[in-house]
């Protein structure tokens, strides 16, 4: 097996191969079993296997690219494919089922069962699961327990617009506490004093990986009795006191765009171990149906005709009976299939990312370059899945960060600054209603000083060195 990176180059890896068993989609299952259609399944499974060694002997024969330093282009992110990734796409496309069937049931299982978690509910991307998330904790279901309109929320302005934006689109309103520099989290040591009457939930995303201090955070919601909702977009794999992020809050989020751990295309996953809240979760997905039978079954529940809810008549069809203003934000089984494939060999992308981390850490120190830079650290008690490798320009340093940045983009690496910075900056906050509690000093010095550089498992030591060297002679050049 092969790992690519966004430019070819493979990379040997130590992963198993792909061994699926070819079962029939969904809509085949009823068919009757005789000879004839006995015969018939040999021969389409012979089929099958024929286009799918097609498939790998294709992958095996692709063009193997070559890293030039200056002139390779080296991304912050990219996805990492391998010939099993192809096959499994091929495979759930020729089942013809196309929306969420087979894969997407599995993968949903092997999800719930990697966090330790009985549920996992597969969407279609890290913002939708951010939205379902915070939705389910609304549903008049939970009655005085769910998060009302007007209702407060602690987060952060350092981050990602989608984490947030659900609070919003739920009319509620948002509330910012300052980060940790050192972290880029929450400075949780602010976060109980943000708590008034009117605060029912936090909110917090586990940035660039690095899982923001679980211990202080479940403590203070916990001590409120307020929900907590864990933004783990940007963390699959990281854990915290031995234990994985995803698994502290009420409900946990997973994206699977190409830029993260793992990949599906478009994808991401909602987490939680109450069998309610996973119904509630489901419901705003699929429409906000008070039914949960799958795609393609009818009549799980064993009453279909027998409901009376809302003014509806008696036995008005459960499958068209709504308790929820919801959306329809599923996968297709083509995307579960990748992410079925690609979520055998997250300890092994986790691995690589941690690798680069700590060689650019050393090689940072190293060359002297903490002397211009605050260089990350891992919030204690954890050990982080890095999305990326965050600098931020010391005080006192001549470096400004436009010249920073526009120098290494010209010199063929890639930079991304910490998402939206501050939030409460950007345009779309203006007219939002939001409250901010104490300083967010630190937000602004991300936002005016900090920018981050990839560490994803398609850098290998050849661009590491290539970085570590563009690097020196930036500060050189630019503190002349």
């Amino acid at each position: 097996m092969t790992f690519r990176s966004s430019y070819g180059r493979s990379q040997a890896a130590g992963a198993e191969g792909l061994a699926r068993d070819l079962t029939p989609p969904p809509a085949d299952h009823d068919r009757l079993h005789t000879p004839a259609t006995n015969k018939l399944h040999e021969l389409e499974r012979v089929q099958r296997e024929l286009v799918l060694e097609s498939c790998r002997q294709y992958f095996a024969q692709r063009p193997a690219g070559r890293f030039v330093a200056g002139e390779t282009y080296i991304p912050v992110t990219g996805k990492v494919l391998d010939a099993d990734d192809l096959v499994h796409l091929v495979d759930a496309s020729l089942d013809l089922w196309l929306t969420a069937g087979r894969y997407a049931s599995e993968l949903e299982q092997r999800l719930a069962g990697y966090f330790g978690l009985k549920h996992a509910s597969l969407t279609n991307s890290g913002s939708s699961a951010n939205l379902l998330a915070f939705s389910a904790l609304t549903s008049p279901k939970l009655n005085v327990r769910r998060i009302a309109p007007g209702s407060e929320v602690l987060t952060v302005a350092a981050g990602f617009p989608t984490t947030v934006a659900p609070i919003i689109q739920n009319h509620c309103v948002p509330v910012f506490v300052d980060v940790d520099l050192a972290t880029a989290n929450v400075d949780a040591s602010r976060l109980a004093a943000a708590v008034t009457p009117k605060t029912r939930a936090i909110v917090l995303a586990h940035t660039l990986g690095n899982p923001f201090d679980l211990a202080a955070v479940t403590e203070i919601a916990k001590a409120h009795k307020l929900y907590l909702i864990e933004d783990c977009c940007d963390a699959l794999g990281a854990t915290f006191d031995g234990r994985k992020v995803g698994t502290f809050g009420d409900v946990a989020t997973l994206s699977f765009y190409p830029a993260h751990q793992i990949t599906m295309g478009e994808g991401g996953a909602v987490l939680t171990n109450r069998v309610s809240t996973n119904k509630l979760i489901n419901s705003f997905r699929d429409w906000g149906r008070d039914c949960w039978c799958d795609p393609g079954k009818d009549n799980t529940c064993g009453q279909r005709f027998d409901w009376k809810l809302g003014d509806l008549p008696r036995g008005y069809d459960h499958k068209y009976t709504y308790s929820h203003v919801g959306y329809n934000l599923k996968v297709t089984d083509m995307q579960a299939a990748v992410g079925l494939s690609q979520l055998a060999k997250v300890d092994t992308f986790v691995a690589r990312r941690r690798e680069n981390f700590a060689a650019y850490r050393e090689a940072f120190v190293a060359e002297r370059l903490d002397e211009h830079f605050l260089l990350p650290q891992a919030t204690p008690g954890s050990d982080p899945s890095w999305f990326g490798f965050l600098v931020t320009i010391r005080d006192g340093s001549p470096l400004e960060r436009l010249d920073a940045v526009r120098y290494l983009e010209e010199h063929r690496i890639g930079t991304r600054q910490l998402f939206a910075g501050n939030l409460t900056r950007q345009p779309a906050l203006k007219s939002v209603e939001h409250r901010v509690a104490g300083s967010l000093a630190s937000t602004d010095k991300i936002m005016n000083d900090s920018f981050w550089i990839g560490v994803w498992p398609g850098i290998g030591a050849a661009e590491r060195a290539y970085v570590i060297e563009t690097f020196r002679r930036m500060v050189s050049e630019l503190t002349r």
